[in-house]
């Protein structure tokens, strides 16, 4: 009897914690509120097949309770019980994937005009890369990354000469405009992951992943690595800040092209070899 008491207070209790759970997501900054609903969606299914679990082996553990005199019945089969617990189970398992399903066509099916950005991830920082105004990102080759081209740009392709490059510091980005992400790593497995866009991706090492988002309100927000990657995986940190049109192109401007930082680095060289001699 207090076995049955015990199971039936845990599902209780599971259902208003989650229903009164302090601990909720943060408030949504892009377009993917599609996966907030599927995780809800989620969240009901198991839920009900969680309470129905407990309750029912509570009801078990109390219906089938030790009696003198009363002798336990084996019965090995029940076609029309396994039957129904199949097509129960088929039913639930395709009410969570079809939706899943759905948004992940959505999640990788970039709209026209979308604004192409690069994330490099690499122990323990992030690098981004933004076109210039010629609108297109130059072409990249992970042989000729090194301090001087972090990011591995070929110094002979005239459409990465304009590349905005970012390294070290904040990546920003229009509100209300589509954003491709192109995700790359130099090292081993990151995932680039903010969490009020709802979106992330793992970066996998000779590999570039993508996915899109399109940001609904101007705010800062945290650039979290959502796979570990070492010792420092927790202070693997960046900021996202998404502006107004105006503040956006004001930033802009003032950031460095890919051929001003190469020339900008072949000068100090130049300067440190004099200094040497």
């Amino acid at each position: 009897m207090a076995v049955a008491i015990v199971l039936l207070l845990v599902a209780v209790a599971s259902v208003l914690f989650h229903l009164f759970s302090p601990w909720w997501w943060t408030p949504l900054a892009s377009n993917w509120g599609y996966i907030d609903d599927t995780i809800t969606l989620t969240f009901w299914i198991t839920g009900a097949v969680f309470s129905a679990v407990v309750l029912f082996t509570a009801y078990c553990v109390f219906r089938f309770r030790h009696k003198e005199g009363h002798r336990a019945e084996y019965n090995p089969e029940n076609k029309k019980l396994e039957s129904w617990l199949t097509v129960a189970t088929a039913v639930g398992v395709a009410a969570m994937l079809a939706p899943g399903l759905v948004v992940w066509h959505q999640f990788v099916t970039v709209p026209a005009g979308a604004t192409e950005v690069e994330v490099m991830g690499q122990q323990w920082q992030w690098s981004y890369r933004l076109p210039g105004k010629d609108g297109r990102l130059g072409t990249s080759d992970a042989h000729i990354i090194s301090p001087e081209n972090p990011m591995g740009l070929r110094p002979d392709d005239p459409n990465g000469q304009d590349d905005i490059v970012v390294q070290n510091d904040d990546l920003h980005l229009p509100v209300g405009k589509p954003v491709k992400v192109l995700l790359r790593s130099i090292d081993v497995l990151h995932d680039f992951y903010v969490p009020e866009f709802r979106a992330k991706m793992d970066m996998i090492p000779g590999s570039v992943t993508y996915y899109w988002f399109t940001p609904t309100r101007a705010g800062t927000f945290d650039v979290l690595c959502a796979e570990l990657c070492g010792v420092a995986h927790a202070q693997m940190r960046s900021k996202v800040v998404v502006d107004e049109e105006k503040d956006y192109h004001a930033w802009l401007d003032k950031q460095r092209t890919f051929a001003e930082l190469s020339g900008q680095r072949n000068v100090t060289k130049a300067a440190y070899k004099t200094e040497s001699k």
